[in-house]
């Protein structure tokens, strides 16, 4: 598995979004973005997580920064996902897989005895000039959102 580190080139993407349009890093150039991957859209913890963003929204646009919340799930789930919730975060649907390989949150997984392949809880702060500039790996919900708006202001 690919081990982004903070200092390293985020790797480029490009994804559908809820809503229909488009995300890709190239569009996000010259501003930082924040991208953070989910397991499964409409689940306790992916929901808490997106709706803590969403809260967060206007101070994370007020810091210039974009929020993306990305997972494998489709666009038609994603959309759901945003109504059901009001969710105001991008959600991107990386339903191939290829941006959570590049970013190394694609993996082994554990639960209750089992082992199966599933998308980290994990979070990334990219700078305007495409630097990984925080990385947070195994994430747990409560209070993560206004940490990493906490480090974005420290930017």
């Amino acid at each position: 598995m690919t081990e982004i580190t903070e200092g390293a080139k985020a790797p480029a993407f490009d994804m559908e979004t809820a809503g229909g349009g488009r995300v890709s890093s190239a569009s996000l150039a010259g501003r930082p973005y924040v991208l953070y991957f989910y397991p499964k859209a409409d689940t306790p913890g992916c929901t808490t997580e997106g709706r803590d963003f969403s809260a967060l929204i206007g101070e994370f646009e007020a810091a210039g920064a974009t929020v993306i919340g990305v997972s494998r799930d489709p666009v038609k789930k994603l959309d759901r996902f945003r109504d059901k919730h009001d969710l105001t975060v991008v959600l991107a649907s990386d339903e191939p897989g290829d941006v959570t390989a590049s970013w190394g949150v694609w993996g082994e997984k554990k639960l209750y005895g089992r082992t199966y392949m599933g998308v980290e809880r994990a979070t990334f702060l990219v700078d305007g000039e495409g630097l990984v500039r925080r990385a947070w790996r195994k994430v747990s919900v409560k209070g993560h959102a206004a940490e990493v708006l906490a480090a974005l202001r420290s930017l």
